[in-house]
């Protein structure tokens, strides 16, 4: 499995956020734009808090398996590719959604804030762009945790045996 590239995250975020941005300028000029809602920053938050969990009990469970303590649960393959694919999904997604929030709420933050429902969906997506890149980096951690050693150095998977 390849490991996420910090690089297409951030690509991902630069190109939902610009589009989202030509979007809301768009849809402000012909219509009425839709609010941020609060529970975008609050589900990435959770999202994040879940990955940075999972990743410190695979860690410490991993430990475990390599010190060969009595009672050790160890990890399962088929547990760490699932929990490597939720993380990369996770990650994914995060970077298109807060991109997408940090587009409009750029666009907000440009436009009129003398408006107060303006002022708080500036904030909310302040806050969904920041629990977005938490929801990234616990992935990305998560990522590093599970991280197998590389097929071309046979040293290195013996040691991590």
């Amino acid at each position: 499995m390849k490991q996420l590239r910090p690089a297409v995250l951030a690509g991902i975020f630069v190109i939902a956020g610009v589009l989202s941005w030509a979007g809301a300028r768009l849809w402000n000029a012909y219509g009425t734009l839709p609010g941020v809602p609060l529970a975008a920053p609050v589900v990435l938050a959770v999202i994040a808090v879940v990955l940075f969990a999972t990743a410190l009990s695979l860690r410490a469970r991993l430990k475990a398996q390599r010190e060969r303590r009595p009672g050790a649960k160890g990890v399962e393959p088929l547990m760490a590719a699932r929990a490597v694919v939720f993380g990369q999904a996770s990650a994914l997604v995060a970077a298109l959604v807060a991109g997408m929030y940090g587009g409009v709420g750029v666009f907000l933050l440009t436009d009129s804030l003398d408006v107060p429902a303006r002022r708080d969906q500036t904030w909310y997506a302040g806050g969904s762009v920041l629990a977005g890149a938490a929801v990234v980096a616990a992935a990305l951690f998560l990522e590093h945790v599970l991280k197998l050693p590389d097929d071309e150095d046979p040293t290195k998977a013996h040691a991590a045996a």
